[in-house]
């Protein structure tokens, strides 16, 4: 995750968070901060995966340039849209949509979509866990969540407590 974050820096990224916490209380772990990365484009370590926390902010013109930028990468583990355009969610879920192998809408990609078939595609593909119809896994399917409410659950009923 460092080297992803001193890479960008040095890409003129703003980057927000990102830092080392707690080392002097687990010294011997290594926790980190979230990052929010403000990039002006999909360059360098944004189309890599870095399996750490994340979140790339870029500008787009129009809903269909957003998501040739979501889909521009080589992962396609899991995907959210946060939308009240129901013709921009219909869109992200469609085939011509998100081409992850979870969409989900009003919620974050928690990995937890309990009961459904959890895998991706492209290079994080390999077949779909769970769920009562694996044995489609010669078909493209996706695994959606669409949050209606107001509010943001957390997968599992996880609280965040911020100071």
């Amino acid at each position: 995750m460092q080297t992803t974050l001193t890479e960008l820096r040095a890409s003129g990224a703003t980057i927000t968070g990102g830092e080392r916490c707690q080392a002097d209380v687990y010294p011997a772990a290594y926790y980190v901060r979230p990052a929010l990365v403000e990039l002006t484009k999909q360059t360098g370590p944004v189309l890599r995966e870095t399996f750490a926390p994340l979140l790339y902010v870029m500008p787009y013109t129009d809903f269909e340039e957003a998501l040739a930028l979501h889909n521009g990468v080589l992962q396609g583990l899991a995907s959210s849209i946060f939308s009240n355009d129901v013709r921009e969610v219909e869109q992200f879920l469609s085939a011509e949509g998100s081409d992850c192998g979870i969409a989900n809408v009003n919620i974050g990609p928690s990995g937890a979509e309990i009961g459904g078939a959890f895998g991706g595609e492209k290079e994080t593909g390999g077949g779909r866990e769970a769920g009562s119809d694996v044995w489609k896994s010669y078909m493209r399917r996706v695994t959606s969540t669409i949050n209606f409410g107001r509010e943001l659950p957390l997968a599992q009923g996880v609280r965040f407590h911020v100071d």
